[in-house]
């Protein structure tokens, strides 16, 4: 695939369910909040009135698990340092309750945190000051007064992380405060994770967590919300549940979770992830009734969880990236690539490959290439064919029964490293593993191809742009095993069309709600029919306007690249065709041919090609005679 920039640093795994896309405004700072008593994770009880000598308290709301929480704990501490010696005193306050004392012990001694952290029991003061969200802070003046609600600054947020906050709204806030003076920024809507407030249950509900919402859980959540899994928090207990329940809400009423993107009017999936509206619907009441634990004996059991590898069988080939990597517990991370010579004497053809994450709390995804010796460095994002990919809740698949891809000897793997820091440095060193097929038995070669535009500037504003790709036809039937669209932060909507020979157009995929932070392979449940003669068409739409909240920029004007600042428009699909023909050629030999060979004479000459390819032309053409012929094309990587 490409290389591009780690932008969305907050996006460990499963944060699009934790984040809110909503904007409304708190309500608007007008009260003084009353005196208060709470115990901190030590014990220790703490009241307002103990800091009178402050000139400016500050309430900042958190909890254990949310990812924002993770990234924030640093910055706040780096805040009380700098300010307490100014009177400024920060107050930890944890309102969730699903977060006990050890949680809170334990987070704050990750987080190297020492400012007091109380438990809000009951979330009476977060009632108090209507905190709905962690992380929010709220300032008090020397009076006690709110003088500012909401962000902390806008560093990170939804799908993106700046190297340095455009907006320093609680520092700004505190600034105004120690002269006496009101902010200038009274109020900005807080991101995050939803308070896990205490509710009162509904006796008599008929939807309970034990009958009901346990066993939609177990079916489409325990999977990542396990313990050990990608997802930051297990829903696995009653009361892990019971506290995340206004969030699961949320993010299920706005499809946010399970992560699935396709348009269901386009085609079915094998590995499609969704809730029946009647799921929906038990989700809804039993939330609605306060989270009612019903009768907690007989609860579903969890699925077995997969220990090493998901295929139950141990690779043929592990490959291991060559060194460790230290993920920074903070900031923005740069694609990393990984080069290994995994020591192949002989063609392989690999029916299966999974990778095997070293710190899985800090991989967001992985791509993993094959480069062969005589591949063109730009053929993929590391240079050669793409092999296989690891994203948070991807489950390993074999290819079709006498289906493979072909990994020529001497050939190098590449590892492609998405990683997203999380509040505390992790060490990373991933492994894919591979699983080789008999070449006897293999009667159909895969392949991933792609239809690209590199030929677009994304105006600055612009809501709506349209980018557009066509394939060259099909030289032969083609079997569609999967496609994986690409775009970057500003990716709005992707789908995928056939044009078939007599230009009647079939939409395949159509993705009307683009997320860069799953990289979603699609895999439909038969494999599609491409004929001979037929074309990949793609159509992107990119949303540069400051309505996209993951804009890294909107005043920019945005062209192809490898980081995520900048815009690529890719759409992958993995075909099969068949091996054994008259002719012996490839597909991609037979589609260069078909492509470029305008008179059809069976050789290409450099008159029929673009210029802009000459280079290309010139690296084909060994015998530097100024025409390709077929045996030419035979040389190729791919058509071995």
């Amino acid at each position: 695939m490409d290389k591009r920039f780690a932008a969305a640093v907050t996006m460990i795994a499963t944060l699009p369910l934790l984040l809110s896309d909503h904007r409304t405004l708190a309500a608007p700072p007008a009260s003084t909040v009353q005196d208060f008593s709470l115990q901190d994770y030590r014990g220790k009880s703490h009241r307002l009135s103990d800091y009178q000598e402050s000139k400016v308290v500050v309430l900042a709301f958190l909890g254990t698990e949310c990812p924002l929480v993770k990234l924030y704990g640093p910055k706040l501490e780096q805040v009380s340092q700098k300010y307490q010696p100014r009177g400024v005193t920060i107050l930890g306050m944890n309102a969730n309750r699903q977060d006990s004392i050890t949680n809170i012990a334990a987070y704050a001694r990750r987080q190297q945190i020492t400012f007091p952290i109380l438990k809000d029991v009951g979330n009476t003061v977060a009632d108090a000051v209507q905190a709905e969200r962690t992380p929010s802070v709220i300032v008090l003046n020397s009076d006690r007064v709110i003088v500012y609600r909401g962000r902390i600054d806008d560093q990170y947020g939804v799908g993106y992380a700046r190297e340095e906050p455009k907006h320093a709204y609680l520092t700004d806030a505190i600034e105004a405060a120690l002269a006496d003076k009101h902010p200038a920024v009274a109020s900005v809507a807080a991101e995050g994770c939803l308070i896990g407030r205490m509710r009162k249950p509904d006796a008599d509900s008929s939807v309970t967590y034990g009958a009901h919402i346990a066993p939609i859980l177990v079916k489409h959540c325990a999977e990542c919300h396990r313990e050990g899994e990608i997802a930051p928090f297990a829903l696995t207990s009653y009361d892990e549940v019971a506290g995340w329940a206004d969030m699961i809400r949320e993010v299920v009423a706005d499809r946010r979770m399970p992560p699935w993107h396709a348009d269901p009017a386009h085609g079915k999936f094998s590995n499609a992830r969704g809730l029946s509206a009647a799921e929906k619907d038990l989700i809804n009441k039993w939330v609605l009734a306060g989270a009612p634990a019903g009768d907690l004996s007989q609860l579903p059991a969890l699925p077995p969880k997969a220990e090493g590898w998901q295929l139950n069988s141990a690779p043929d080939l592990v490959v291991q990236m060559n060194e460790s990597f230290r993920v920074p517990a903070d900031g923005v991370v740069k694609y990393k690539y990984f080069e290994v010579d995994p020591g192949l004497t002989e063609d392989k053809w690999v029916r299966a490959a999974e990778v095997i994450p070293g710190s899985r709390e800090v991989v967001h995804h992985v791509l993993v290439f094959a480069r062969d010796g005589k591949s063109r460095k730009n053929s993929g994002a590391g240079g050669g064919s793409f092999l296989t990919a690891y994203v948070p809740g991807l489950r390993a698949v074999e290819i079709p029964t006498g289906m493979a891809k072909l990994v020529p000897a001497g050939s190098k793997i590449i590892f492609q490293m998405h990683y997203t820091p999380i509040g505390e440095e992790r060490t990373d060193r991933s492994s894919v593993g591979l699983y080789f097929a008999d070449e006897k038995d293999v009667n159909h070669v895969v392949v991933t191809q792609e239809t690209r535009s590199h030929d677009f500037a994304i105006p600055p504003r612009d809501s709506n742009y349209k980018v557009e790709a066509t394939s060259p036809r099909a030289p032969i039937p083609l079997k569609i095993l999967a496609m994986m669209p690409h775009m970057h932060l500003r990716g709005k909507s992707f789908r995928y069309e056939a044009i078939l020979p007599d230009g009647q157009r079939r939409t395949l995929l159509d993705v009307p709600a683009y997320d860069f932070n799953w990289q979603t392979s699609y895999r439909p449940e038969t494999l599609l029919e491409l004929p001979a003669g037929a074309r990949m068409h793609c159509v992107a739409h990119f949303d540069n306007s400051a309505n996209n909240l993951n804009n890294p920029d909107p005043d920019a004007t945005v062209g192809w690249g490898d980081q995520t600042w900048n815009e690529m428009m890719i759409g992958y699909f993995d075909v099969a065709y068949p091996r054994s023909r008259d002719d012996g050629d490839s597909v991609e030999v037979l589609a260069l041919m078909k492509q470029f060979d305008k008179n059809e004479d069976g050789k290409i000459q450099r008159s029929e090609v673009p210029k802009k390819l000459h280079p290309v032309f010139t690296q084909l053409d060994t015998n530097n005679n100024d025409e390709v012929t077929l045996q030419e094309l035979r040389e190729l990587p791919a058509a071995r």
